[in-house]
Order: C-alpha cells, then structure tokens, then sequence
C-alpha cells in the first residue's frame, strides 16, 4: 500500500499541472481547466439525475437482496415447521406403534392364559369322562359278578332244595309265598 502511494506521489509531482505559471483563474491555467471540467461533469451528472437514479438502483438492489432474505427467512420457518410437524408426527406413529406392541403382547399373554385354562379344563373333562369310564366300567364289573353269584347262587339252591324237600314242604312254601306277596300289594 505504501508502494502505492509512493508512486502516485512520484507521477503527480513532476506533472506539467503543478508547472503552470500564472493567475490561477486563467484559461491558460491547466490545474483550472480541470477543475471547471469536473465541476461541469458533476453539475452534468446532476442535471441528469445520476445520483438520484444510483440511489434508485441502490435502493432497489436492496429492496431485492431484502425481498430474498425474507424469502429465505419465510422458507426456512417453513422448513423448521414442516421439521417440527414431521418430528411430531414421527412421535406420534412411534407412540402409537408402541401402543400397538403393547397391546399385541397383552393380547398374546391373554390368549396364551386362555389357552392354558382352555388345556386344563379339556384335562379335567377328559380325566372326568376317563373316571365316568372307569366307574361304570367297575359298576358293569360288579353287576355282572352280582349276576353270575345270583345265577350260581339259585342254580345251588336249586339243587340243594331239589334234594331236602318234599312236595308237601314246596306246596307250603308257595302258599306262605303268595300270602307274603299279597300282604306286601295290599
């Protein structure tokens, strides 16, 4: 930087401006000449309202780099909403498919309990129905030993009453049997 001014110093102090001899308002003098130059050139970018329409440039290069801040400012609160509502949503699916887990898991250890008792009580009716078998089985057993001892038992009697007993003594037996039938019907 200093380099820099050093030589513009350098150029501007051997000019031929700075060598001008004379009145300073003389149209001989450069250094006026020049100075009448710019201030017509500034009066000129005045009249054609060069600043003003800079300014209106400015301005609007401003207004537009602020239209797309805004822009860029409403797009990302759009995005942090758009975030937030899908982060919501996403808490909310998690929540519901935990509910759903949950209440699959309950509805497994239900139907397992279910089926448990549903297993014991087809046991119990099966040792119960096994048990109905066996009595009436034994029932069957004692009845028919019952039977055969009644049958061996009259077929006995029969024999040895063949053998001790005289008409008279069956006659008498047969009359005191109908007597003890009649007694018993009336």
């Amino acid at each position: 930087m200093k380099k820099l001014i050093a030589t513009f110093a350098a150029l501007t102090a051997g000019s031929p401006a700075l060598a001008a001899t004379g009145p300073f308002f003389s149209l001989t003098n450069t250094n006026f000449v020049v100075l009448i130059s710019f201030l017509l050139f500034l009066a000129l970018l005045v009249y054609l309202k060069v600043p003003g329409l800079l300014g209106k440039q400015l301005d609007k290069r401003a207004e537009g780099i602020k239209s797309e801040l805004d822009e860029a400012r409403a797009i990302r609160e759009e995005a942090q909403t758009l975030l937030a509502s899908y982060e919501r949503k996403q808490k909310e699916v998690q929540g519901q498919a935990d509910r759903i887990v949950a209440h699959a898991k309950q509805e497994a250890a239900e139907a397992a309990e279910k089926a448990k008792e549903d297993l014991k009580v087809s046991i119990e009716r099966r040792i119960k129905a096994a048990e109905e078998q066996i009595a009436s089985a034994e029932a069957s057993a004692v009845k028919e030993v019952r039977d055969r001892a009644v049958t061996v038992a009259v077929a006995v009697a029969k024999e040895v009453v063949a053998k001790e007993i005289t008409a008279t003594q069956a006659n008498k037996l047969i009359d005191d049997s109908i007597a003890d039938v009649e007694a018993k019907l009336h």
